[in-house]
């Protein structure tokens, strides 16, 4: 198997190589190996040349058992072919290496292993030489078009720039995408030449030498003209990943999950949901996020690698690299960071931050806190407004909240500090030492009252004022 990866992508005007680009949460090489890895396929080349550093360095680190070869001059996508040849055995009549070959390409994200294992079955049913896989995209402008004799039978593939008014009136355009008769391909690509608009070696140009050689030519049209589109510019990529977000939801829907506005929601191809999870408008579920049956998440929720156990739910939250027990409940407006670890119906409120830590079955932090490197345990209640002061400047300590613990509002825990098993802080109450079980802080001190104290050292303001037109004598005189 070939996937050709070595073109320029000026259209994309980026630093980043165009096959690495992203739709679903893949980069468009990813899903591209994703279908010819279904295959089964023994051995699979890539051909690199623009920004090789980049691909290269991709496919070592995602898909290490790929071959690379470099392009060192794009000189086409035949002469591409040649140069992955190069890389296979030849095929001898005693030996291995004969067989199909098939080409592919690195930006068509939506090509499926399935169109694949048709396309092969086809050709080598058919005894081909070369077998196309074409379509009949809404728009052709900039594809190479099927030509055809009277009988339907396959004459050429005309490249855009190359056709004339006649063939660029045909509708059927080649994908790229051609199964080849190994030994033919070899032969074809040593003889083809450079006499087009583009001085390019086009691979394309082998089906005409197939029939001129009287050998078995034929194209497979594709209903779904999709899986053909490339990329080439970022309009491509937005219409490719909105497409493929669509058949995402749409898959999800057919198997049982409630999507209240799918329009508005974005899932990429590695999440997994379960029955009777439903999804509300404005959410994002990317990377490995797994949601287990009966879970609401949304609405307006971004979780990237976040598991949701069952039936919790996850509302107005932005999580990554966390777990969210069965029956927990987080937000609105909670902020899970990497590490945060909830319980059996714990509680992550609105405008909490968690960090590096877990909650115990049923804890709660219901309001307006700061929770980092800590261990909260089971049935604990943090405060509104509690801060876990776990940086020192230096290093990161670690805070551990016993069972059952209460702890007041307004609360300061200073890391490393230990807070035990049922015990209780009061408001305000700045946490240095260990609290013993069943112990309860306090570090507030005596209440002062200073009678008079605006009038006499904030006069002539507004609240001096407000004391005023009370009509009494200022206290305290």
């Amino acid at each position: 198997m070939i996937v050709l990866a070595a073109g320029a992508g000026t259209r994309m005007k980026s630093r980043r190589a165009k096959v690495l680009h992203e739709i679903g949460g893949r980069s468009l090489l990813a899903h591209s190996l994703q279908a010819v890895r279904g295959l089964g396929a023994t051995r699979i080349v890539a051909v690199v040349g623009h920004q090789r550093e980049q691909v290269s360095a991709a496919l070592a680190e995602t898909a290490p058992d790929v071959e690379v070869v470099v392009q060192e001059e794009q000189r086409g996508t035949g002469h591409a072919v040649a140069v992955a040849l190069q890389a296979l055995p030849a095929p001898t009549p005693q030996g291995p290496g004969g067989g199909t070959v098939l080409v592919t390409y690195a930006d068509v994200p939506l090509l499926s292993t399935d169109t694949l294992t048709t396309l092969l079955l086809d050709h080598r049913g058919a005894d081909r030489a070369v077998t196309i896989l074409s379509a009949r995209p809404e728009d052709p402008s900039g594809y190479g078009r099927i030509v055809r004799d009277e009988d339907g039978a396959v004459l050429a593939i005309r490249e855009h720039k190359d056709a004339d008014a006649t063939e660029l009136a045909i509708t059927e355009t080649n994908s790229g995408i051609l199964a080849v008769d190994e030994a033919f391909l070899r032969h074809a690509v040593s003889r083809l030449d450079s006499d087009n608009a583009q001085g390019e070696l086009y691979l394309t140009d082998i089906v005409a030498k197939a029939v001129a050689e009287g050998r078995r030519v034929g194209a497979q049209v594709l209903a779904d003209h999709w899986q053909a589109e490339g990329v080439n510019d970022r309009r491509q990529l937005a219409a490719l990943g909105a497409e493929l977000n669509w058949r995402t939801v749409v898959r999800w829907m057919d198997q049982g999950v409630t999507m209240v506005d799918p329009c508005s929601v974005w899932i990429d191809v590695g999440v997994e949901l379960a029955p009777d999870v439903t999804v509300l408008p404005g959410t994002q579920l990317l990377g490995a996020t797994t949601v287990d049956e009966g879970a609401t998440i949304g609405p307006d929720t971004t979780l990237r690698d976040v598991r949701v156990g069952a039936d919790a739910s996850v509302v107005r939250t932005h999580g990554s690299d966390a777990v969210v027990g069965p029956g927990a409940s987080v937000g609105p407006f909670a902020y899970l960071r990497p590490g945060a670890t909830l319980g059996d119906s714990a509680k992550v409120g609105t405008f909490v931050e968690v960090k590096n830590s877990t909650l115990g079955d049923g804890a709660k932090v219901p309001h307006l806190s700061y929770v980092g490197d800590a261990d909260v345990g089971e049935g604990s209640n943090i405060g509104a407004g509690t801060i876990v002061a776990n940086y020192d400047g230096t290093a990161k300590h670690r805070t551990v909240v016993g069972r059952h613990a209460r702890t007041g509002s307004d609360n300061v825990f200073v890391a490393p500090v230990e807070i035990g098993d049922g015990a209780y802080t009061g408001a305000g109450t700045i946490v240095r030492e260990d609290v013993p079980p069943g112990a309860l802080a306090v570090t507030a001190g005596e209440q002062r009252t200073m009678e008079g104290w605006v009038q006499r050292r904030r006069p002539g303001t507004p609240s001096a004022q407000a004391v005023e037109d009370r009509g009494e004598e200022p206290a305290g005189e």
